[in-house]
This record gives structure tokens, sequence and C-alpha cells, in this order.
């Protein structure tokens, strides 16, 4: 009886997490970002100078302007990379698992 009751077992659903990507020294870390899909993902600008953050076609989404101290939130739908507009050599990626 109880192994027909661990075979009927079902997990939890598992509630979305929020993780951070740091903008500083002109980087975002971390650089790969493995999420899973719902999960929020935060950009925080600890850099000196203003950035955005913003899907590489273009088409997707697009941060506004962070200051330093600025944060912007992301909620993972897919796979998608990313960069800075401002400084086109910073890139990160999120990828949905």
């Amino acid at each position: 009886m109880l192994c027909l009751f661990l075979s009927g077992a079902t997990s939890p659903p598992v509630s979305p997490k929020v993780h951070t990507v740091e903008i500083s020294r002109m980087q975002f870390n971390p650089q790969v970002l493995v999420v899973s899909m719902g999960d929020t993902i935060e950009f925080v600008n600890k850099d000196m100078v203003t950035h955005d953050v913003t899907e590489s076609s273009g088409k997707s989404w697009k941060s506004p302007a962070l200051a330093s101290g600025a944060k912007w939130r992301l909620v993972a739908r897919k796979t998608a990379d990313y960069y800075c507009s401002y400084h086109p050599v910073m890139k990160g990626k999120i990828e949905v698992k």
C-alpha cells in the first residue's frame, strides 16, 4: 500500500525565482545566466555610467536607461542574447531551461 501511495505522489509546483545580474566595470555579471521559464531577472547598475539592457534582435525587449544604482526587472520567457546599446562590447545571455 505504501508503494502505491508513493508512486502517485507529485512534486509541488516550483515557484519562480529572482536572479540578479550586476552591471559593473563595463560587464554583465554573470555573463551567462541559466534560469527557468517564468523566473525574474533583476539587472542592477552598479557602474558609474548609464547602461541599458537590449535583446540582441532589438525586437523583443529593451530596458530604459539605467543610471548608476538603477534596477530593471524582466520575466524570462525564452533564451536571449543581450547587450548594452551604449557600450555594444558589453554582452550577456539568458538561457531558459
